[in-house]
Formats: structure tokens, C-alpha cells, sequence
């Protein structure tokens, strides 16, 4: 199919394929992949910054791309293209007029990272954190921690360089690495002052406001890695915080869109317990009377999805929210005894709830994995 369309060789590894001079055969696509990448990586021999983390990644490295674009020709990762087959994709997305590479990587089970920095090969790495994501297959936080720290061990290893977050206790213990330069409230190499309660994240350096289109004061800290990278990289501090300022989140992230008289967070693209966690403490802090929030199940928790469901029911128990409408198998199961949380086991009650409900001039957020696929509420408030 691929020649049919045009291409100029086929790589396969079945013999039986091989019917023409335009077939090389090799034994097996994904490693020769993985190899050609890592061969056109040394080739270019260009900076590359790898990014991991439980949460934020895809953000973080999206706001460090437009601020490394102020001066470098980069590329980046597009979307979140990156597992085995994103990272290679992505390197050999890049060429001659390359001048700095910002590789993502994302893992599920351990020992990822450490395979996508030998064909990656960072320079520079940052990790955004380090929460209750892909419980299934890490099998503890301490499995998350250290699966994500490979990152760190590869970097370590062949003397290259950290970006920290000195506020993050985990983070705070590789301070001590020569090569590193860290953010953060206090005690970091560059000091930052997170502005809070604001619906808009915003952040404090240098006297300087950034301002951004992201809500919630979590995206602050992605600003801050942001400014932090651009600093170390003698971005001028102008081109930084115009970056920051001209980034509109797409594709789910972050995003705030007007629907008549109600205003929309949606952040559906995933959700783990310590993101949605931070969501929802960052919403309960918005300057809004009518703050409404539906949450949709949190996958790949494993043993323990049943009660990281139910200690964020008790959690939200407590939030200043005027309803909570909850949906998934899980969601559903949790018990309270709440008025203002309804639960539903399928979609199409969740729908058929938020038509029936007026929700002129409410803020709504919008929170899942994304198998719950909660975008699709975008087209429920359309119709009221």
C-alpha cells in the first residue's frame, strides 16, 4: 500500500513481502526504527531536551518550544507522540536546519525512559513531576518515581544536565547534582513567585509579570519551567514572556471556551488522581459564585482505582462547588452522601442531566481520562 501511495521503499521484516527491489528487508522494522533515529540524531548532533513526568508534560513542552523558537529553529514532539515509535518519529523530524531538539517521553511501565534516552540520547532533561498516573503498571508511587527518574539516571551517567523544580521534594534531592539549574519559590537558581487565586495562571520573576492564556495555578509551574529553560538558554526575557502570552492550549489541555453564558475548563485530554486533584483545588479557588465540575473516570489505576475514586469523592465533598456530576463505572460505585454530587455509570445519563440543567453564567470544569472522551459535552452545551 505504501509504494501504491507513492513511497520510494518499503522497509519490512516478513520475507514474504518482499516482492520487489523497492522492498528492503531487515529483521525487525521497529528496532531498524529505533536505530535510523538514533543514527540521524548523532548524525545532526544538535541539543536535544527530553521531558517526562506524571502530568504537565505535554503542556510544558509546548510552552518551551515557543520559547526556544524565539531564537532557535526547533523542533518538538507534535501532540504526544511519544512512546517507542513518537521519540524515533520525532528525531527524524528533524534536519540540517535543526538547530535544538525537545524530545517527549511518555511511559506506563518501567524501564521506558530508560530505552527511549539510548535512542533519544538527551543533552537536557526535565521531569514535571511525579504523581498517581499509570498505577497499573509502575505498581506504586515509588514505581512512578522511579521509572520517571530514569530520565535522571541517564543524564547522571553521561554528565549531562538537569532543569529542576526545587519545590517538588523529589526534585529537591538532585539539587545537589553540579550539573543542574533549578525553579522555584525559594532556594532555586532562578526564583520565581507564583501568583494565585487568579483564573489565569501567572508568574512573578525578575519583576517582571508573565501573563498566560492557561487557567489553573498547576499551569503556573509549567511557566515557570518554561521561563526557567528560556533563561538558561539567553532567550531575552521580552521573547519569553511574549511566548508565554501568545500560547493558546488546544486539543483538550487547558482549555477555556465560551458557550453562550457558560464558560467551559475543558481538560479532558487525561486525568490521574494527582492531576485531577490539582485541577480541582486550583477550580475551588476561581472568582466565580457558580463553579460546577464534571469528572469523568481515572484509568490504568489498577488495585487501587476503586479507592483513588472514592478518596476524591470524599475529597470533593468538601469544595466550594455548587453541583458535581460524576461518570464511569468507578465514579458510580463511590459512595456519598452529598446532594450536590450526581453519579452515572454511562454518558448518555451525564448527558441527559446536563441538558436538564441550567448552567447560564457557570464556570464548568471538565476533567477525564481519555477513554471517558468528555469532549463530547462540548456538543451537549452547544445545544442548550
Amino acid at each position: 500500500m505504501a509504494l501504491k501511495n507513492g513511497a520510494g521503499y518499503a522497509i519490512i521484516d516478513e520475507n514474504e513481502y518482499a516482492q520487489n527491489e523497492q522492498c528492503i528487508t531487515v529483521n525487525n522494522v521497529l528496532e531498524t526504527l529505533q536505530e535510523l533515529a538514533n543514527f540521524h540524531r548523532n548524525h545532526l548532533g544538535i541539543p536535544i531536551l527530553a521531558i517526562t513526568g506524571s502530568n504537565g508534560k505535554t503542556t510544558s513542552k509546548e510552552l518551551i518550544y515557543a520559547v526556544l523558537s524565539k531564537k532557535f529553529n526547533t523542533v518538538a514532539t507534535v501532540g504526544n507522540l511519544n512512546n517507542h515509535i513518537g521519540v524515533p518519529l520525532t528525531l527524524l523530524s528533524m534536519n540540517k536546519t535543526t538547530e535544538f531538539g525537545i524530545v517527549e517521553m511518555g511511559a506506563n511501565h518501567p524501564k521506558e525512559i530508560e530505552s527511549l534516552c539510548k535512542i533519544a540520547q538527551p543533552d537536557y532533561g526535565y521531569i514535571t513531576n511525579f504523581g498517581k498516573a499509570h498505577l497499573e503498571g509502575f505498581g506504586s508511587i515509588e514505581g512512578v518515581i522511579a521509572a520517571k527518574s530514569e530520565l535522571y539516571n541517564y543524564l547522571k551517567e553521561n554528565n549531562k544536565f538537569l532543569f529542576l523544580n526545587a519545590d517538588d521534594p523529589i526534585q529537591q534531592k538532585q539539587l545537589s547534582y553540579k550539573n543542574s539549574f533549578s525553579f522555584g519559590s525559594s532556594k532555586a537558581g532562578l526564583p520565581v513567585k507564583y501568583i494565585i487565586n487568579k483564573e489565569y495562571a501567572e508568574v512573578l520573576y525578575n519583576g517582571v509579570v508573565f501573563n498566560s492564556l492557561l487557567p489553573g495555578n498547576y499551569n503556573a509551574i509549567n511557566m515557570a519551567a518554561a521561563i526557567c529553560i528560556g533563561h538558561y538558554f539567553e532567550v531575552p526575557l521580552k521573547s519569553i514572556q511574549e511566548a508565554i502570552a501568545n500560547y493558546t492550549p488546544q486539543n483538550n489541555r487547558s482549555q477555556i471556551i465560551e458557550i453562550g453564558k457558560t464558560t467551559l475548563l475543558m481538560d479532558a485530554y487525561n486525568a490521574n488522581p494527582t492531576s485531577m486533584k490539582a485541577a480541582l483545588e486550583s477550580f475551588n479557588k476561581f472568582p466565580a459564585n457558580n463553579k460546577v465540575a464534571i469528572l469523568g473516570d481515572m484509568f490504568e489505576l489498577g488495585a487501587t482505582s476503586e479507592q483513588e475514586h472514592q478518596d476524591l469523592v470524599n475529597y470533593l465533598e468538601n469544595l466550594n462547588f455548587s453541583r458535581v456530576f460524576l461518570v464511569g463505572t468507578n465514579f458510580k460505585k463511590a459512595k456519598t452522601n452529598s446532594s450536590k454530587i450526581q453519579q452515572f455509570e454511562k454518558f448518555p445519563e451525564l448527558e441527559e442531566a446536563v441538558i436538564s440543567t441550567d448552567l447560564q453564567n457557570t464556570k464548568v470544569l471538565i476533567k477525564g481520562s481519555r477513554g471517558m472522551a468528555l469532549e463530547r459535552l462540548l456538543d451537549v452545551f452547544k445545544k442548550k
